[in-house]
């Protein structure tokens, strides 16, 4: 499978991204968010987490408008799959290609350890290889991953299947480390190709890190 990862200024995990999928066995090629295009070649496109424009006004907020982003819209409406991890998930919800924001930590705080997380649905090519109610140990680092969604979009939201992720305690109970509405950790669009989660997975590929948990999500794309 052929790999692009997007770059901008300010994004710090676009070489643990790269890693990460050549761990699996994929080509890898990192895009300036200065570029115009994307290559026909990639099959899936990766927004990776960091800090775009130093996350001044909004995270994300900024980075929607670089000029890489209209052939980032051409790629999600061809169907081509598109997975957002923590700034990368902000920047898909500053784009409307995944529905909700995210705000301010309810804490107010910078959030960095592992977490568990529960699996919602394997109804999608990110999560199909994992089981439901499966429950994966992930680190997470963000200062604004709380979700949120109104009411009547969260419904449509469930009512689609496209709530990914929800955070949990190692027992499988539903905790909620940053406010996020429904302790929600990802989720994807209705057309089920692009996908965001503020957790890190390329972070969670080899045991001696902690977790090798990642590997299993990642590889449902490399499989799909």
């Amino acid at each position: 499978m052929n790999v692009g990862i997007l770059q901008f200024p300010g994004t710090n995990c676009e070489y643990d991204t790269r890693y990460a999928f050549e761990m699996l066995g994929c080509s890898t090629e990192i895009i300036w968010h200065q570029e115009t295009s994307i290559s026909h070649s990639i099959e899936l496109l990766v927004i990776a987490g960091g800090f775009s424009y130093g996350d001044y006004l909004r995270s994300g907020a900024i980075a929607r408008f670089s000029p890489i982003m209209q052939a980032v819209q051409d790629y999600a409406a061809s169907g081509k799959k598109i997975l957002g991890i923590c700034n990368g998930f902000q920047i898909l919800t500053e784009s409307h290609l995944l529905p909700g924001a995210l705000k301010r930590n309810e804490s107010l705080h910078f959030i960095s350890q592992h977490h568990y997380l529960k699996v919602a649905t394997t109804n999608n090519a990110f999560l199909r290889n994992m089981h439901q109610n499966a429950i994966v140990n992930i680190p997470i680092a963000h200062h604004d991953g709380n979700f949120y969604i109104d009411p009547e979009s969260l419904q449509k939201l469930y009512d689609n299947d496209q709530v990914l992720l929800h955070y949990c305690d190692d027992g499988g109970r539903l905790t909620n480390p940053n406010g996020s509405v429904d302790s929600i950790a990802g989720i994807c669009n209705k057309e089920k190709n692009v996908f965001g989660l503020m957790p890190h997975p390329e972070r969670a590929m080899e045991t001696i890190l902690g977790s090798d948990d990642g590997r299993m999500m990642l590889e449902g794309f490399v499989t799909s």
